[in-house]
């Protein structure tokens, strides 16, 4: 009887065991659904931000402060691919070299380690040896004649160019016409260059056009320049009025000269790398947007050197209007370098370029 009963007591504790069991399976599985309904909710968010794609960071790098039109251009750039993207591309922006010089930055858009910046051509040059020809001096006459120049056929020809080097030129932007300051002597005439340590860009062109004029070019960052004229390391600087002026050189230089001796192109590269990596549409829209950005910056750019050519006066500089007749004669000297880049850059197409300035400025 007691070997009956235990088998009975056993076979009860199995049965409700088995009912426990049974309505933890059956409230697991309504977990389980209610669970896999926030799955699938996810899945799905999932899909729709797939779809869309990742969010993805341009950094971009640039070597002026804030102040300058350049950097202000940078931001009009960030507002249209952010709105256009609906955030889909942020825009990162660093001023004052803070992700290094010119040079340095456009190597890490090679390496892939950094999406934009917009140097000078004369720096694009040790990379494109072809965009010298930006650097001849008084290559342009005026602003407008560049505008249709690089906006045109033969200014997409060098943008297209840089792809060679993994980089992908989306538009020209303007830094504008190179002005000479010292803190020496007033400068009037090519005599008057004579011996003068003048910091220049990492150039070949610019070093030998200035050794031709009787100068003493030193390349240098443009990050160290300030310090470099403060401690007397060199005499002056070329650069635009409105970098001369939002960056102070005024502190440090007493004369400034209206050579514009160069007019100087800004190039909005992005790395090949990252542009490669977008879709389709997101393509059309950065490019549609260093565009606009290059004009609104352009505009900014002008009339900043308008005001600061008087602010530099202001702030005690010595300006000195150069003279066709002294600038003639700046050219006549620097001619046989103009004449040796132009074996080296191909002379069909340093003449494609002169007839496209030719036919701008009919």
């Amino acid at each position: 009887m007691k070997k009956i009963l235990m088998f009975a007591v056993v076979a009860l504790m199995v049965i409700f065991l088995g009912a426990c069991s049974g309505d933890g399976d059956e409230s697991s599985s309504d977990n389980s659904s209610d669970n896999n309904a926030e799955a699938t909710d996810g899945t799905e968010e999932t899909e729709e931000a797939d779809s869309s794609g990742e969010t993805k960071t341009i950094r971009a790098g640039i070597g002026l402060n804030e102040d300058h039109p350049q950097y202000k251009g940078l931001l009009k750039f960030k507002e249209i691919v952010e709105e256009k993207t609906d955030g889909a591309i942020v825009v990162e922006t660093y001023a004052s070299g803070q992700l290094g010089d010119d040079r340095t930055m456009t190597e890490a858009l090679q390496l892939g380690s950094q999406e934009v910046t917009i140097p000078s051509t004369a720096p694009l040059a040790n990379f494109v040896p072809e965009y010298s020809i930006f650097d001849f001096p008084f290559l342009f006459p005026d602003e407008e004649t560049a505008d249709a120049v690089l906006d045109g056929e033969v200014g997409q020809k060098f943008l297209d160019m840089l792809e060679d080097q993994n980089l992908v030129g989306l538009a020209y932007w303007e830094n504008g016409f190179r002005d000479l300051t010292n803190s020496k002597r007033e400068v009037a005439t090519a005599e008057d260059f004579e011996g003068l340590k003048i910091r220049t860009m990492e150039n070949d062109l610019h070093l030998d056009a200035f050794r031709a004029l009787g100068a003493n070019p030193t390349p240098m960052a443009f990050t160290e320049l300030f310090t470099a004229m403060q401690q007397g390391t060199v005499d002056g600087q070329e650069n635009p009025v409105a970098t001369i002026y939002l960056e102070k050189f005024y502190e440090v230089q007493d004369y400034v000269s209206s050579t514009h001796h160069v007019y100087s192109p800004f190039v909005f590269l992005m790395s090949k790398e990252f542009y490669d990596g977008l879709t389709d549409e997101q393509q059309t829209i950065v490019r549609d947007a260093a565009l606009e950005a290059g004009k609104y910056e352009r505009k900014l750019n002008r009339e900043a050197n308008e005001k600061y050519v008087e602010d530099l006066q202001n702030e005690g500089m010595t300006y000195t209007e150069i003279t066709p007749e002294a600038r003639q004669e700046m050219v006549d000297i620097i001619q046989p370098v103009l004449d040796e880049y132009t074996e080296k850059i191909g002379e069909d197409l340093v003449q494609e370029v002169y007839d496209a300035i030719d036919e701008a400025s009919k």
